[in-house]
């Protein structure tokens, strides 16, 4: 028999519901998670008893989603959901059930699952219940859909983009019928939220396996989420830095940067812009004069399509403003790139070109790389010896100004301004004399009254 360590507050819920009378397993993902030697985020338990019964067997509860019958018991510290079985009726908007029946009966509350990895149910004393081959699936590495895929994602269209993330995130490859029914439904991701795509897009590309974005996109859900993708597919990329259409190129630099969300969804942005700047030369080579800004508007346009947060923007459409601002071994040039950028996203930006140089021709990208390298030595030193690239880091401030005679407001800041410029390009000019007597000089001169 199949056995899986359960945390004592597990096995107290799963044990007080069963001396009350009723049946409890734990369920889903913590069970396939368990059998594949992970340890599980969350443990959920599904019950016979219904929320009332939960409710009034533990002490202390509060309702998760008691219209869907889960409860939340805090037990030890920590929360567990306990759902009652459950039969899903009609999902008209493919998203959620119009209504739900609870249920008495295991097998019916593990047919309405999605995949059959996640179907699965554990109780100590009786061991695993599986009656629809997930732990077979488990052992071949697939990702099936538990009965009839096109039933499953039309209950949850969202289930298609769930399918391509565990593939991406366990390594997994995709039933064949389960994959064709993507294809064939496609469209029904219409119905599903910006937000739940994103959360799922985000998943995928912090996965292991983020090359799985090709599968997006020959499934046909990419021409729904991201459309402008469909052009980069199409753009080749006839230059001798280059190997690779743009997607392709795309899809490697995801893979070649570390898995954080802001930087590989800039990764999977940076060149949105290219097939529209695309023009071939006489002599057939192709050239994307423009593409950067281009690809900040597409990108934006992207972002806020996907509900992204403000911070999240302004990063990922900030490193790829500047992505194509190939290094130069100059302290000057970067000083004035980290005073552009901020600081603190310089590093994630030579990450960024890093990525970019692996995905072209080695023959070109490894003397890009060796720059990259260089210049990140430099900006360490940089950051070692104090030099100034923004208005803080100034041994004069705003105040000092205002001393100095100048007016309260945006003045003040177009000042500073200027003499972070001159500390820019020589760092041992921020010395508070220095800057107090150009400053004095502007006041003189009347610009800034």
């Amino acid at each position: 028999m199949k056995t899986i360590n359960l945390p004592e507050a597990v096995h107290e819920i799963i044990r007080a519901l069963g001396q009350a009378g009723f049946e409890a397993y734990i369920v889903g993902g913590c069970v396939r998670d368990s059998l594949m030697g992970r340890k599980p985020k969350d443990w959920d338990i599904t019950t016979s008893a219904r929320p009332e019964d939960v409710k009034a067997l533990f002490p202390y509860t509060f309702d998760t989603g008691i219209k869907h019958g889960t409860v939340t018991v805090r037990r030890g510290g920590e929360s567990y959901e306990v759902t009652t079985y459950r039969v899903d009726g009609n999902y008209s908007d493919h998203r959620r059930p119009d209504q739900v029946a609870f249920s008495s009966n295991l097998k019916e509350d593990l047919l309405r699952r999605d995949f059959t990895i996640n179907a699965m149910a554990y109780h100590p004393d009786t061991g695993l219940v599986d009656m629809y081959q997930g732990l077979k699936d488990l052992e071949l590495g697939v990702v099936r859909c538990v009965g009839n895929p096109a039933d499953r994602f039309q209950e949850d269209a969202l289930r298609m983009l769930r399918a391509l993330r565990f593939s991406a995130q366990l390594g997994f490859s995709i039933d064949p019928v389960t994959y064709r029914a993507i294809g064939l439904l496609k469209d029904l991701i219409r119905h599903v939220s910006w937000e739940r795509i994103r959360d799922e897009m985000t998943k995928i590309l912090i996965s292991g396996h983020p090359e799985v974005i090709r599968q997006i996109h020959d499934t046909g859900l990419m021409q729904y989420i991201i459309p402008e993708w469909t052009a980069m597919v199409e753009t080749s990329q006839n230059h001798p830095y280059h190997l690779y259409t743009v997607a392709e190129h795309t899809v490697r630099t995801v893979c070649c940067i570390e898995a954080d969300p802001v930087l590989r969804w800039t990764m999977l942005l940076h060149d949105i812009g290219k097939p529209s700047a695309h023009s071939v030369d006489t002599r057939g080579i192709d050239h994307f004069v423009g593409h950067v800004e281009e690809g900040v508007v597409l990108a934006g346009r992207v972002l806020n399509r996907l509900k992204f947060d403000n911070n999240s923007k302004f990063r990922i459409l900030s490193l790829i403003r500047y992505h194509e601002s190939h290094p130069v071994l100059s302290h000057r040039f970067i000083r004035r790139i980290t005073a552009a950028i901020g600081q603190d996203l310089y590093l994630d930006l030579l990450k960024v070109q890093e990525a970019d140089a692996k995905a072209k021709n080695p023959e070109y990208g490894q003397a890009e790389l060796k720059i990259i390298q260089q210049s990140r030595l430099m900006f360490e030193e940089m950051i070692q010896n104090g030099d100034p690239v923004s208005l803080k880091q100034l041994v004069v401030s705003g105040q000092d100004l205002i001393d100095l005679g100048f007016e309260r407001g945006p003045a003040i800041g177009r000042v500073l301004q200027l003499l972070l410029e001159q500390t820019l390009e020589d760092p041992t000019l921020n010395r508070r004399e220095f800057l107090l007597e150009v400053a004095r000089k502007l006041l003189e001169s009347g610009r800034f009254q």
